[in-house]
């Protein structure tokens, strides 16, 4: 299965202890809800079952199956971990997976195109949509926050940009693909998901 087709739902950050034992962060909704999503699917299309799971300051500590010293765990950091697209429910109402949002286009409140997406950002403060701009070079992170994004769904991305907001100016992450969007702080919009719980089908993406 391509990895387009595959949801990230959680990724492994290191080792801990000699006993095989990963540190692992989740972004589902429900965090342990992770372990329920076994197996787990790499990038390099390999299987991952989480057979126990702990709470931790960081995250969370994992037992993988077939996994049981040090050097194999250490092995591991840095692997994300993704579920197939098809395995999880149909967002509900005006929500949206943020894995749907890239390829969609992007328009302007008075209807003009501004663009597609390319990508999902996210720099520590919140998801940005990575917008390829109709005859820019470059492209513009546009925070998917409620003060930015008036609608989202599986068909396009309505946004409600401050005045200037295109015009090139210089930006700390401008090397990391584009400028970034004043205002990157704002909380999500109920309509961002990220892979739900299977019990509950609720959450927010990435």
């Amino acid at each position: 299965m391509a990895l387009r087709d595959m949801v990230l739902v959680g990724a492994i950050t290191g080792a801990h202890g000699i006993r095989g034992e990963v540190k692992l962060k989740s972004f589902t909704a429900d965090p342990e809800a992770i372990a329920a999503y076994s197996p787990l699917e790499t990038a390099k299309g390999g299987k991952l079952v989480i057979t126990k799971l702990r709470a931790s300051k960081e995250g969370f500590i994992a037992i993988l199956k077939g996994v049981s010293d040090r050097n194999a765990a250490e092995a591991l950091r840095g692997t994300e971990l993704f579920v197939p697209r098809e395995r999880l429910p149909e967002p509900e109402g005006d929500e949206v997976y943020i894995h749907d949002l890239i390829g969609l286009a992007v328009h302007l409140a008075d209807g003009t195109v501004l663009g597609e997406i390319v990508d999902v950002a996210d720099y520590g403060a919140g998801d940005l949509i990575d917008v390829k701009v109709d005859g820019r070079k470059d492209t513009v992170l546009i925070p998917f926050a409620g003060s930015y994004v008036l609608k989202a769904d599986g068909s396009k991305v309505v946004v409600d940009l401050p005045e200037g907001f295109l015009d090139d100016l210089p930006s700390p992450l401008a090397g990391e693909g584009g400028a970034v969007a004043p205002g990157e702080g704002s909380p999500h919009p109920p309509r961002s998901r990220s892979a739900p719980s299977p019990a509950r089908g609720e959450g927010k993406k990435r």
